[in-house]
Protein backbone atom coordinates (compact mmCIF):
# COMPACT_ATOMS: atom_id res chain seq x y z
CA UNK A 1 0.00 0.00 0.00
CA UNK A 2 0.89 3.56 -0.63
CA UNK A 3 1.95 5.02 2.47
CA UNK A 4 0.53 8.98 2.98
CA UNK A 5 1.55 11.22 5.85
CA UNK A 6 -1.45 14.60 6.21
CA UNK A 7 0.53 17.77 7.29
CA UNK A 8 -2.61 19.83 8.43
CA UNK A 9 -3.07 21.86 11.43
CA UNK A 10 -6.98 21.46 10.83
CA UNK A 11 -7.92 18.29 12.79
CA UNK A 12 -11.68 17.79 11.38
CA UNK A 13 -9.91 18.49 7.12
CA UNK A 14 -6.86 16.35 8.37
CA UNK A 15 -9.30 13.45 9.58
CA UNK A 16 -11.86 13.89 6.46
CA UNK A 17 -8.68 13.28 4.27
CA UNK A 18 -7.34 10.54 5.97
CA UNK A 19 -10.61 8.67 5.92
CA UNK A 20 -10.69 9.48 1.89
CA UNK A 21 -7.57 8.43 1.37
CA UNK A 22 -7.76 5.17 3.56
CA UNK A 23 -11.02 4.54 1.85
CA UNK A 24 -9.32 4.95 -1.76
CA UNK A 25 -6.41 2.06 -0.92
CA UNK A 26 -4.01 4.43 0.61
CA UNK A 27 -2.48 3.62 4.41
CA UNK A 28 -2.03 6.87 6.24
CA UNK A 29 0.60 6.62 8.34
CA UNK A 30 0.11 9.57 10.51
CA UNK A 31 -0.89 12.85 10.51
CA UNK A 32 0.69 16.68 11.35
CA UNK A 33 -0.23 20.03 12.96
CA UNK A 34 2.95 21.61 11.78
CA UNK A 35 6.05 21.38 9.47
CA UNK A 36 8.44 20.52 12.36
CA UNK A 37 6.14 17.90 13.60
CA UNK A 38 5.49 16.45 9.90
CA UNK A 39 9.40 16.16 9.26
CA UNK A 40 10.31 14.55 12.78
CA UNK A 41 7.41 12.23 11.68
CA UNK A 42 8.98 12.03 7.89
CA UNK A 43 12.30 10.99 8.98
CA UNK A 44 10.82 8.26 11.10
CA UNK A 45 8.14 7.03 8.98
CA UNK A 46 9.51 7.19 5.36
CA UNK A 47 6.34 7.68 3.82
CA UNK A 48 5.85 7.51 0.02
CA UNK A 49 3.34 10.72 -0.33
CA UNK A 50 2.67 13.69 1.75
CA UNK A 51 -0.24 15.82 1.47
CA UNK A 52 0.46 19.37 2.75
CA UNK A 53 -0.95 22.26 3.81
CA UNK A 54 0.30 25.53 2.63
CA UNK A 55 -1.00 27.71 5.34
CA UNK A 56 0.28 26.46 9.15
CA UNK A 57 1.49 27.91 11.90
CA UNK A 58 4.67 28.97 12.03
CA UNK A 59 6.70 27.47 8.79
CA UNK A 60 4.77 27.40 5.69
CA UNK A 61 4.13 24.49 3.88
CA UNK A 62 6.15 25.84 0.78
CA UNK A 63 9.18 26.25 2.92
CA UNK A 64 9.11 22.54 4.13
CA UNK A 65 8.52 21.01 0.70
CA UNK A 66 12.66 20.28 -0.18
CA UNK A 67 13.37 19.40 3.47
CA UNK A 68 10.02 16.77 3.95
CA UNK A 69 11.38 15.07 0.64
CA UNK A 70 15.11 14.85 1.98
CA UNK A 71 13.38 13.69 5.28
CA UNK A 72 11.24 11.10 4.50
CA UNK A 73 13.92 9.76 1.24
CA UNK A 74 12.30 11.03 -1.50
CA UNK A 75 8.38 11.17 -1.05
CA UNK A 76 6.09 12.74 -3.22
CA UNK A 77 4.45 15.87 -2.30
CA UNK A 78 0.69 17.92 -2.81
CA UNK A 79 0.30 20.96 -1.17
CA UNK A 80 -3.18 21.93 -0.37
CA UNK A 81 -3.81 25.62 -1.02
CA UNK A 82 -6.16 28.90 -0.95
CA UNK A 83 -4.30 30.59 -2.74
CA UNK A 84 -4.18 31.30 -6.66
CA UNK A 85 -0.82 33.35 -6.65
CA UNK A 86 1.70 32.44 -9.55
CA UNK A 87 4.59 32.89 -7.66
CA UNK A 88 3.86 30.43 -5.02
CA UNK A 89 3.26 28.01 -7.62
CA UNK A 90 6.66 28.62 -9.49
CA UNK A 91 8.17 28.49 -5.69
CA UNK A 92 6.57 24.73 -4.88
CA UNK A 93 7.30 23.59 -8.62
CA UNK A 94 11.02 24.64 -8.01
CA UNK A 95 10.61 23.12 -4.15
CA UNK A 96 10.27 19.92 -5.77
CA UNK A 97 6.11 19.33 -5.60
CA UNK A 98 4.27 17.09 -7.80
CA UNK A 99 0.83 18.62 -6.96
CA UNK A 100 -0.68 22.22 -5.99
CA UNK A 101 -4.73 21.58 -5.87
CA UNK A 102 -6.97 24.30 -4.13
CA UNK A 103 -7.83 23.44 -0.95
CA UNK A 104 -11.42 23.77 -1.82
CA UNK A 105 -11.10 20.76 -4.30
CA UNK A 106 -13.83 17.68 -2.86
CA UNK A 107 -12.34 14.58 -1.34
CA UNK A 108 -12.76 12.10 -4.21
CA UNK A 109 -11.11 14.69 -6.83
CA UNK A 110 -7.95 15.11 -4.09
CA UNK A 111 -7.56 11.14 -3.81
CA UNK A 112 -7.59 11.23 -7.72
CA UNK A 113 -4.77 13.97 -7.89
CA UNK A 114 -3.14 11.98 -4.89
CA UNK A 115 -3.14 8.99 -7.44
CA UNK A 116 -2.01 10.65 -10.59
CA UNK A 117 1.05 11.90 -8.69
CA UNK A 118 1.68 8.50 -7.51
CA UNK A 119 1.40 7.12 -11.09
CA UNK A 120 4.20 9.68 -12.20
CA UNK A 121 2.12 12.63 -12.80
CA UNK A 122 1.75 16.22 -12.16
CA UNK A 123 -1.41 18.27 -10.62
CA UNK A 124 -2.57 21.80 -11.16
CA UNK A 125 -5.72 22.78 -10.36
CA UNK A 126 -7.57 24.19 -13.25
CA UNK A 127 -7.13 27.88 -11.97
CA UNK A 128 -3.81 27.70 -11.53
CA UNK A 129 -3.05 24.90 -14.44
CA UNK A 130 -4.53 27.95 -16.40
CA UNK A 131 -2.26 30.95 -14.96
CA UNK A 132 0.86 28.71 -15.73
CA UNK A 133 -0.64 27.99 -19.10
CA UNK A 134 -0.92 32.01 -19.82
CA UNK A 135 2.75 32.12 -18.37
CA UNK A 136 4.60 30.30 -20.57
CA UNK A 137 2.06 31.20 -23.92
CA UNK A 138 3.38 34.86 -23.07
CA UNK A 139 6.88 33.29 -22.89
CA UNK A 140 6.84 31.74 -26.03
CA UNK A 141 5.10 34.76 -27.37
CA UNK A 142 8.52 36.35 -26.69
CA UNK A 143 10.68 34.19 -27.81
CA UNK A 144 11.33 35.76 -31.50
CA UNK A 145 11.38 39.13 -29.69
CA UNK A 146 14.02 37.45 -27.00
CA UNK A 147 16.17 35.47 -29.83
CA UNK A 148 16.39 38.92 -31.79
CA UNK A 149 17.27 41.17 -29.24
CA UNK A 150 20.01 38.54 -27.44
CA UNK A 151 20.24 40.16 -24.15
CA UNK A 152 22.92 40.28 -22.04
CA UNK A 153 21.52 40.32 -18.28
CA UNK A 154 24.55 41.69 -15.63
CA UNK A 155 25.28 40.10 -12.87
CA UNK A 156 23.33 41.42 -10.62
CA UNK A 157 20.25 40.90 -12.31
CA UNK A 158 20.71 37.72 -12.32
CA UNK A 159 21.36 37.47 -8.34
CA UNK A 160 17.51 39.40 -8.88
CA UNK A 161 16.50 37.12 -10.58
CA UNK A 162 17.65 34.15 -8.69
CA UNK A 163 16.33 35.63 -5.59
CA UNK A 164 12.39 36.26 -7.36
CA UNK A 165 13.07 32.13 -7.96
CA UNK A 166 12.84 31.51 -4.49
CA UNK A 167 9.73 33.52 -4.05
CA UNK A 168 11.70 37.07 -2.26
CA UNK A 169 10.08 40.06 -2.58
CA UNK A 170 11.38 43.12 -3.62
CA UNK A 171 12.11 43.73 0.02
CA UNK A 172 13.44 41.08 0.98
CA UNK A 173 15.69 40.45 -2.14
CA UNK A 174 17.23 44.30 -1.53
CA UNK A 175 18.00 43.19 2.20
CA UNK A 176 19.28 40.06 0.98
CA UNK A 177 21.58 42.45 -1.58
CA UNK A 178 22.19 45.24 0.90
CA UNK A 179 20.47 47.76 -1.78
CA UNK A 180 16.92 49.58 -1.36
CA UNK A 181 13.50 47.95 -2.79
CA UNK A 182 13.36 50.77 -5.48
CA UNK A 183 17.04 49.42 -6.81
CA UNK A 184 15.34 46.21 -7.01
CA UNK A 185 12.55 47.10 -8.76
CA UNK A 186 14.78 49.42 -11.18
CA UNK A 187 16.64 45.90 -11.71
CA UNK A 188 13.52 44.20 -12.16
CA UNK A 189 12.18 46.90 -15.00
CA UNK A 190 15.56 46.60 -16.44
CA UNK A 191 15.37 42.77 -16.68
CA UNK A 192 11.75 43.16 -18.52
CA UNK A 193 12.05 45.48 -20.66
CA UNK A 194 15.74 43.53 -21.83
CA UNK A 195 13.99 40.25 -22.62
CA UNK A 196 10.42 41.80 -23.90
CA UNK A 197 8.28 40.36 -20.90
CA UNK A 198 5.66 41.60 -18.84
CA UNK A 199 5.97 40.11 -15.64
CA UNK A 200 8.34 38.35 -13.11
CA UNK A 201 7.18 34.95 -13.57
CA UNK A 202 7.74 34.93 -17.07
CA UNK A 203 11.43 36.50 -16.79
CA UNK A 204 12.13 33.48 -13.84
CA UNK A 205 10.85 30.73 -16.50
CA UNK A 206 13.02 32.12 -19.40
CA UNK A 207 15.84 32.25 -17.02
CA UNK A 208 15.51 28.71 -16.19
CA UNK A 209 15.06 27.74 -19.34
CA UNK A 210 18.45 29.81 -20.89
CA UNK A 211 20.07 27.75 -17.77
CA UNK A 212 21.28 31.48 -16.47
CA UNK A 213 19.45 30.06 -13.18
CA UNK A 214 19.48 26.72 -11.37
CA UNK A 215 16.80 24.87 -9.78
CA UNK A 216 18.46 23.32 -6.82
CA UNK A 217 16.47 19.66 -5.85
Amino acid sequence: MISVLVVDDSPLFAAGLSAALGNAGFNVVGEARDAMTALSMARGLHPDMVVLDVLMPGISGLEVVTPLREASGGARIVLLTSSESEEDLLVAIKAGARGYVVKDTPFPELVEAMKAVWEGGAVVSPKMGAKLFDTVASLLRHREIISSRQPELTGREIEVLELISEGMTSKQIGDRLYISENTVKNHVRNILDKLGLHSRNEAVLYALREELIQIDR
